[in-house]
């Protein structure tokens, strides 16, 4: 695993911090604030700074950027022995149409999370290992690997009887996986909320990639709307195309926000961190490196182009395909809008962690 440097600048470093309405990230800042300072590990570090904000006025972004400059300090990330540089990706909130039951049109299942799917928390058994969990099931009285994509797909794992819903096409599953949270419009007119509950344990292989390697896709060509634009002309080729990403997720229905509440203003999907996620402010990040919850600054481009995208953005999910010091997964929003920036962008960037000051920095 690469190692990651935290070299100390000053918040006039960072491309584009006074012209960054800092305001826009405020709700984002407080809902992280409310899970981090619940949880006993992480309240050390974020006891003083969030108790700080609640003298804040969010609406004034004179005050939240003054803020974010009294009780923070900015290290730039970069690969230890390498450079600042590295992928920025985008990703979205898809709206779906499903069913709660299977129909001749909608027969391609979201499962819950199978009863036979082990889950190790290898840090509780070898305290080296912290933060390390492997997953499986029982074969006999051995651990071995969960099943794959292929064999969840062909019913080789115990999942009848566990689909919250069913959609009509396997790439739009296949694509909700990889979101890892999404809304299924349902025929009676409502919406069914559907997020990230666990995965089957096997690495995430692009098939994107899988495609530029066959030179089936270039790879400035490579989209979501690239690949789905293929599956339509192979659609007998799709499902194998499809298993060359063992990964697997599984999903849970997610209650709709309280009327009214911060969670609602935001109305976002649930992030690894147990908040929602606040439309292009916030980011999907590698926990090793980057810690979950805290502020980061980016500086990228928008997809497709050379026009900055420079702004506060909060470290409020992970993703599977999300490895290393300076990579991000950038959360464009809900729908079919939010989803065409998100399948196009495929950008170089830089990232800055901006860290409570008198606080210990991630060890990486």
């Amino acid at each position: 695993m690469p190692r990651a440097s935290y070299t100390p600048v000053d918040f006039t470093a960072l491309p584009g911090w006074r012209d960054d309405p800092v305001d826009a990230v405020w709700p984002a800042f407080l809902v992280g604030c409310r899970a981090l300072t619940q949880l006993p590990s992480m309240q050390s570090t974020w006891q003083a700074p969030c108790a700080a904000a609640a003298l804040i006025d969010g609406r004034d972004g004179a005050a939240v950027r003054a803020y974010f400059e009294s009780n923070f300090n900015v290290y730039r990330v970069s690969v230890s022995g390498g450079g600042d540089t590295g992928l920025i990706t985008g990703y979205y909130e898809p709206l779906i149409v499903g069913s709660r039951l299977a129909t001749d049109v909608f027969r391609t299942p979201l499962y819950a999370v199978p009863d036979d799917l082990l889950s190790v928390d290898l840090g509780s058994l070898y305290p080296e290992l912290k933060d390390k969990r492997v997953r499986g099931r029982l074969d006999g009285k051995r651990v071995v690997p969960y099943w794959a994509r292929s064999d969840i797909e062909r019913g080789t794992a115990p999942v009848a009887g566990k689909a919250i819903a069913f959609v009509a096409e396997p790439i739009d599953a296949f694509f909700l996986q990889i979101q890892g949270s999404g809304r299924i419009q349902l025929g009676d007119g409502t919406v069914m909320r559907v997020g990230y509950a666990d995965q089957n344990g096997h690495p995430f292989r692009s098939i994107a990639r899988v495609l530029i390697d066959r030179g089936e896709l270039s790879a400035d060509r490579a989209s979501k709307q690239a690949i789905e634009a293929w599956g339509r002309a192979h659609p007998d080729a799709l499902p194998a195309l499809l298993d060359e990403n063992p990964s697997y997720v599984f999903f849970r229905e997610v209650p709709p926000p309280a009327p009214g509440s911060l969670d609602a203003m935001i109305d976002g999907p649930i992030g690894s961190l147990g908040v929602p996620l606040l439309a292009e402010r916030t980011i999907a990040v590698d926990p090793h490196f980057i810690p979950l919850g805290a502020p980061v600054f980016v500086s990228t481009s928008y997809p497709l182009s050379t026009r900055a995208l420079e702004r506060l953005v909060m470290a409020q999910d992970t993703g599977g395909a999300i490895r290393g010091p300076v990579r991000a997964d950038f959360f464009w929003g809900f729908g079919d809008a939010a989803g065409r920036e998100a399948g196009r962008m495929r950008q170089q960037g830089r990232l800055w962690l901006i860290w409570p000051k008198n606080a210990a920095l991630p060890s990486a």
